[in-house]
């Protein structure tokens, strides 16, 4: 043998070892066989022998190294050559190897990281793709046999012909190693894959740095795990693990994201062109990539050379070759965008981010919010969100007819679906993006106090949670809208939706506040509301004082069934009370008490707070946790029952359904129960063309202008606000926020079948235990007051109306003829002005509203 001298010193003692290099690394021997006598002088040793040198290793593999190379160096490499197929198990028996057998054979299997994909709740759609590594597994039979061939050429010519350890190839690369040539290595497409595995079935840092660092026990530890793998597997099933596990660069692992990133194809249509270059890149990513300067003549060379190795196995033609180096390398890639920013063209960026969240929150996915993530991110789920695709489209387009994607102020939409919680669309007028803090795009705050710190504003590109609330978002007032929790809080205690309160211009009520408050009565520290321009003074119901949005009705009304108890079914619909103050009322029961305000909407909410919480009346009084989810599935298809609607019941079917009646008059519908009388947004029951039911809200000056509009199918929250600066100067016009929120509902009920609302079964949950009203037209008021107290009614003296009754006595009343059981009567004054008998409960110069019950007259008119 040509160039194989002695290397080992005459005066070698028996502890001394050898080492000899590999074309990827450097074995060292210790403790061969043989220790314990010297080593004859006849043997002799390969060029690639470098050094003797003093080490002791008692671990098991030094005896699998002698195993090995010892053997080789005495003379076994030919015998290795002519008969690879028995080479290991040969040195084995000839060096004893009992250590080497004792080496852990059995790889533990660790799927490679695998691409999430998220769906619209159509599962057709694609919404965005997460991953660390871009990768999707393919069968074999869907990858192009041009690919297999190719990969077979770059990296393993005899891969059908060895049982996993080429010992050729082996040998082969000693003797050029050591004759000055460039480098070669000796790993077989099976030991290649036994590394990748290792790297990612690793637990932690140290198990990576093993499975993948250039030492001798990782090729000894590769070639014990290849031999056993190709006992129980199949070449074409090693094959194919190989090509989806193997890195091509530019973030593409595997052979599907290659296709995708390179060619934007799938593995079954790639050429021989292709197939060669995606070989070529495996051996060295890096230096082989073709969209750099320094890697592109390296790619071509390398890929023609593949091609050459293709024509040398028979693969191809040289016909076929020829073709194939004639084909231009692009210089270009398309990456994969991963993540909820990707998606923001689409303005799915906001519901995207809302799952994004919610994964992280959910424990089933890991112990930590990191752990979760890697889930997401490699976990291969197939993610079916609960976003509809027409909602999503409507709602941001009719926002942007409404108001501009650079205002300051933001339209927020959120919309849910009642009865089980799936958040069908959240949209505004941002742009979900993070603001390049190099270029930005964002002016400063419109808040002075951040303008001055040079802290920029949330427009046009942010990603906060402005809809759905997280982070430094704690929510917005909301306004009226709050009223419904008292309504409902008043049903459970007794009082049905025809209870009569006399309002005030305005009510001093017994919640005290800081003295001196603009909300105080003036020198007092009670808390005196107003309504809205100072007027509507009456006696109302919760019909008609829900539809006019009656300050003076509902804060009385909350002081009769205990403000806590409105804070209590907020909690239950859904309100989170993120604001720290806030928090500090709703869970102190005797700071709720006192917390007359809250009914008004002084609270911080959100849009999807809102929504969900309205839907709870549609969904017969259950809660459902807002989720983004339909459904969630494993790579192997297994179903997971996380996302699933999550419901409990916050009131009674009776209670919602009763409420919801009342909610139909705000936004223009008829009740079916009781008479509505004036709307808020009165348009809303036109545009959408569905049975509706809703609520409008303003906090003060306008800071905050709010909309609820539900149908059966689908309930959407929009409020008008400044995100950046919460007292801010601007006034939120409702000609803005309303007409986005019922377009949104018109655009999803579009073509769907018009559903009327549940009644309740017990109506005296709508009118309770009705009283006649005694008659006391043109009796003298104390006399008249009398007799309505003896009748068990609140009994309040009104207004001078016109009336053929004498001068200063009662002309009527309002209600004029039957009212709950101690409900508000209201005696209107006679002027003695006119000829005809007045119609009870009528102001001067105006149509009386008609409160109407079950079995009583028609009032006279």
């Amino acid at each position: 043998m040509s160039g194989i001298a002695p290397r080992c010193s005459p005066v070698a003692k028996p502890e001394r070892c050898c080492a000899l290099t590999f074309g990827d690394g450097t074995i060292t021997l210790g403790e061969p066989s043989f220790l314990g006598r010297r080593p004859r002088a006849h043997v002799a040793y390969p060029a690639g022998v470098t050094s003797w040198m003093r080490r002791r290793d008692h671990n098991i593999f030094a005896n699998a190294s002698s195993l090995l190379i010892c053997g080789l160096l005495a003379g076994v490499v030919v015998a290795a050559a002519a008969f690879p197929a028995v080479a290991m198990t040969g040195l084995a028996a000839k060096a004893g190897g009992e250590t080497f057998s004792q080496l852990p054979s059995e790889l533990k299997q660790a799927t490679a990281p695998q691409v999430s994909r998220i769906f619209a709740s159509d599962n057709k759609t694609l919404v965005a793709i997460m991953y660390d590594e871009f990768r999707s597994d393919v069968p074999l039979r869907d990858i192009s046999p041009n690919m297999q061939h190719a990969i077979i050429a770059a990296e393993d010519h005899e891969f059908y012909h060895h049982n996993g350890v080429d010992m050729k190839g082996v040998a082969r690369a000693f003797v050029n190693n050591n004759n000055g040539k460039a480098k070669q290595g000796a790993s077989t497409l099976t030991m290649q894959y036994v590394r990748m595995s290792l790297a990612y079935s690793a637990t932690n840092p140290k198990e990576v740095i093993d499975a993948t660092q250039d030492t001798p026990r990782r090729k000894i530890n590769e070639m014990k795990y290849a031999l056993q793998i190709e006992k129980e597997l199949t070449k074409d099933q090693i094959l194919e693990r190989y090509l989806n596990v193997a890195p091509f660069g530019n973030g593409a692992y595997g052979v599907f994201a290659a296709s995708q990133v390179y060619f934007n194809k799938k593995p079954k249509d790639l050429t021989v062109a292709e197939a060669a270059l995606l070989a070529s890149m495996v051996k060295a990513p890096t230096a082989f990539n073709p969209t750099t300067p320094g890697g592109y003549p390296q790619a071509l060379n390398r890929r023609n050379y593949v091609i050459n190795d293709m024509v040398e196995l028979n693969h191809i033609t040289q016909a076929q070759a020829d073709e194939a180096k004639k084909v231009v390398i692009s210089r270009t890639v398309q990456r994969a965008s991963s993540g909820c920013n990707a998606v923001a063209k689409n303005n799915w960026g906001f519901i995207c981010d809302y799952f994004y969240r919610w994964w992280l929150s959910q424990e089933t996915f890991g112990a930590t919010p990191y752990d979760r993530e890697r889930r997401l991110k490699s976990g291969g789920y197939r993610i079916q969100l609960s976003m509809d695709v027409k909602a999503q489209k409507a709602a941001r387009a009719r926002i942007l007819d409404h108001i501009s994607d650079k205002n300051k102020n933001a339209l927020l939409l959120a919309a849910v679906e009642p009865g089980t919680g799936k958040v069908r669309a959240l949209a505004t007028n941002r742009k979900f993006k993070l603001d390049d803090p190099k270029n930005p795009q964002n002016p400063v705050s419109s808040d002075p106090a951040k303008a001055r710190k040079g802290i920029r504003g949330s427009y046009p590109n942010t990603t906060n949670p402005l809809l759905s609330g997280g982070g430094d978002i704690v929510g917005y007032q909301s306004g009226s809208v709050s009223k419904m929790f008292a309504m409902v809080a008043a049903l459970e205690k007794g009082y049905p939706l025809g209870y009569t309160i006399k309002a005030e211009k305005r009510y001093k009520s017994g919640y005290i506040i800081q003295r001196g408050s603009p909300a105080a009565c003036p020198g007092t520290h009670f808390y005196c509301p107003s309504n809205a321009g100072g007027g509507e003074a009456g006696v109302y119901n919760m019909w008609t004082a829900f539809g006019k949005s009656v300050n003076t009705y509902f804060v009385p009304l909350a002081e009769r069934v205990g403000a806590e108890n409105v804070v209590d079914v907020a909690k239950r619909f859904g309100i989170k009370f993120r604001a720290k103050e806030d928090a500090e009322y709703a869970n102190d029961k005797d700071a709720a008490h006192q917390w007359g305000a809250f009914v008004l909407g002084v609270s911080a909410s959100t849009p999807l707070d809102m929504a969900n919480a309205y839907a709870t009346l549609a969904g017969d009084g259950m809660y459902c946790e807002p989720t983004p989810v339909e459904q969630i599935a494993t790579q192997d298809g297994e179903k997971i029952d996380v996302g699933k609607p999550h419901c409990t019941r916050a009131t009674s079917p009776d209670v919602a359904r009763a409420a919801l009646d009342a909610t139909r008059c705000p936004v223009g519908d008829s009740a079916q129960l009781g008479r509505c009388s004036g709307a808020t947004a009165r348009a809303a029951r036109g545009a959408v063309g569905h049975p509706v039911f809703g609520k409008t809200g303003t906090t003060d000056h306008d800071k905050t202008a709010s909309l609820v509009v539900g149908t059966t199918s689908i309930v959407v929250a929009g409020y008008l606000v400044n995100p950046d600066w919460p007292d801010h100067r601007d006034r939120m016009s409702h000609g803005i926020v309303n007409p986005a929120v019922w377009e949104t509902v018109a655009d999803f009920m579009d073509g769907k079948p018009k559903e009327q609302f549940k009644k309740p079964g017990n109506e005296k949950m709508a009118y309770g235990d009705q009283r006649s009203i005694p008659d006391v037209t043109c009796d003298a008021l104390s006399d008249a007051r009398n007799r309505l107290d003896d009748a068990g009614f609140s009994v309040t003296i009104g207004t001078d109306v016109d009336s053929k009754c004498p001068l200063g006595t009662a002309a009527g009343t309002n209600p004029p003829n039957r009212t709950i059981k101690g409900g508000a009567v209201e005696i209107l004054v006679s002027n003695g002005k006119s000829d005809q008998p007045p119609i009870a409960g009528t102001p001067p110069g105006q149509t009386p509203p008609i409160i109407q019950f079950p079995g009583t007259r028609k009032p006279r008119r």
